[in-house]
């Protein structure tokens, strides 16, 4: 499909969500209490970037969430690349995490919040072990993969130059993998942030996941929903600059 008939659809699918939208607002067929115009959730979005709202305004709670983000993803990251190639170049690490790996990525990061407000309250730990249990499982099974299928010959041509395990993975396999790793890394950010606004209805005291509790306690619909169009955006921009990277890498390795 041509760039600019995509973008067409794009925009006419926008505006004829939005002006559905407007439509049963103004009808009166729902409350504005629960389904509100869409211009009063962009008022209600500025004024929560002016005004303080459970606490700070919505920046405040955007970088309070971001923090925890980057803890918990940043965690994931350094202990699944490590692991994940030892496991692909020692066969007895893969005998022994790849069974207890395997039955704990299939445990959903929100089945993790119990514990953790358990473990840590409503301190920052909580949401960084449930962010990090939702980013590790992508970090790890894609540097795996991109570890382990790369072609055997390199391998072996470096042990046979005098290779020790150290440099085959970080001289060998890491560089091969790195697509991969990439790769896997868009998807562990998605869900890391997923799982911070899930942390955060529960176990935080700040936070946009916070702030939409309280405006859901408050019976205030626009704060909750100016809360999602945050994440939201928060979201695809964290998705895009990751996709920048991964076209970055793969541009310069002519993939």
């Amino acid at each position: 499909m041509p760039a600019g008939r995509f973008w067409a659809l794009t925009v006419v699918g926008a505006v004829g969500f939005v002006f559905l939208w407007s439509a049963m607002a103004a009808s009166g067929w729902m409350p504005r209490t629960f389904l509100p115009a869409p211009w009063e959730i962009l008022e209600r979005l500025v004024q929560l970037t002016r005004e303080p709202f459970a606490g700070h305004t919505l920046q405040i709670h955007l970088v309070s969430s971001l923090q925890r983000f980057a803890m918990g993803f940043i965690l994931a990251v350094c202990v699944g690349i490590p692991l994940g190639l030892l496991m692909a170049w020692f066969r007895w690490i893969d005998k022994i995490v790849g069974p207890l790996f395997e039955a704990v990525r299939f445990v959903a990061p929100i089945a993790w919040v119990p514990f953790a407000a358990l473990w840590f309250g409503t301190g920052i730990g909580g949401p960084v072990l449930i962010i990090f249990m939702g980013a590790l499982p992508p970090v790890l099974i894609n540097t795996y993969r991109g570890a382990k299928y790369v072609d055997r010959k390199y391998i072996e041509a470096s042990s046979m130059l005098g290779a020790g395990p150290w440099r085959g993975i970080t001289q060998v396999m890491l560089p091969a993998a790195v697509p991969s790793i990439v790769s896997g890394l868009r998807i562990s950010a998605g869900l890391a942030w997923q799982s911070l606004v899930g942390a955060e209805l529960i176990v935080a005291s700040s936070g946009v996941g916070y702030l939409m509790v309280k405006g859901q306690a408050g019976l205030s619909t626009a704060t909750v929903m100016s809360g999602m169009i945050a994440i939201g955006i928060v979201g695809l921009v964290i998705d895009v600059l990751l996709r920048r990277v991964q076209q970055f890498i793969e541009t310069r390795r002519g993939l």
